[in-house]
């Protein structure tokens, strides 16, 4: 019998490198948390980025229902999981994006429009986005969930323990149901990367989203010529690269300035660029 094993180098290598980059958002979250009150995490919605640093938190511990001897539940678990904590996330980066870009349009017309944009718009945006994946897992629970399947036909003299995923269109549905929050946090982040850098992190979700992209347009033909152990391992590889690129392009920038160049970090340095993009606008 064979299934991607804690033992085996494979397995306990993505376990090492997952477990590694959790600790990392966790020490990432800690410095956050504890300048919750310096402007540059005040002017990046320090919510959203607890919110999101939480969801990349859960996305690298996800890996640890895909590795080890399958079973009905986990197999249950382990895309559901992984499609709404990623749905999260990106639509996490979504609310931050288009808040932002909003906030610098109606900086203008007063304060009642960015009252209602702070209030509403980022929970709006966060229940809309993760709402369409779980519609898509329940739909996919329902209808054709995933099963535990003892797979014959790869090898010869070799049980293959795997998870069969049901039904294909939902599963393709899931995933593109992420991407099309990340295409859309792409696109509204490009439009926005002339905005100053300090104050929205336009151009880094810029870049963490092509990454993203790129790791999971990828990843469809890689899944789909592998079999067995290395088809989780794709998986698995894909979920911790795309998190990765997520935290290094959005929160390590930010850790730097916090902790590397303090006097960027200042309520003058935020105000004059507020002030800079009021005259541009």
């Amino acid at each position: 019998m064979e299934f991607l094993s804690y033992g085996d180098k494979l397995g306990s290598a993505l376990i090492i490198i997952n477990l590694t980059f959790c600790l990392v958002t966790i020490i990432v979250l800690w410095i956050f948390i504890k300048n919750k009150d310096s402007p540059i995490v005040k002017a990046n919605n320090q919510n959203l980025s607890f919110l999101l640093l939480l969801s990349l938190i859960f996305s690298f511990l996800c890996p640890l229902l895909f590795i080890g001897r399958p079973s009905q539940m986990s197999c249950l678990l382990r895309q559901v999981a992984f499609g709404i904590i990623f749905s999260l996330a990106v639509s996490s980066i979504l609310a931050k994006t288009v808040t932002v870009v909003l906030a610098f349009q109606a900086i203008k017309p007063g304060r009642t429009l960015r009252q209602w944009m702070k209030r509403y718009l980022s929970t709006s945006l966060l229940v809309i986005g993760s709402s369409g994946e779980v519609l898509i897992c329940v739909f996919w629970l329902f209808y054709s969930p995933p099963v535990l399947d003892f797979n014959t036909e790869i090898e010869i003299e070799k049980i293959i323990i795997q998870c069969n995923e049901g039904s294909t269109i939902a599963f393709y549905l899931a995933i593109g149901y992420i991407g099309f929050l990340a295409m859309l946090s792409f696109i509204v982040a490009f439009l926005a990367r002339k905005l100053p850098d300090t104050y929205n992190e336009a151009q880094y979700i810029t870049f963490s989203m092509l990454v993203f992209c790129s790791v999971w347009i990828s990843f469809i033909p890689a899944y789909l010529s592998t079999k067995g152990k290395y088809m989780v391992a794709v998986e698995v590889f894909a979920i911790l690269s795309s998190s990765a690129g997520l935290l290094g392009c959005i929160f390590i920038p930010k850790c730097y300035i916090i902790l590397m160049r303090p006097e960027l970090n200042t309520k003058s340095n935020i105000s004059a660029i507020r002030r800079h993009c009021t005259g541009e606008l």
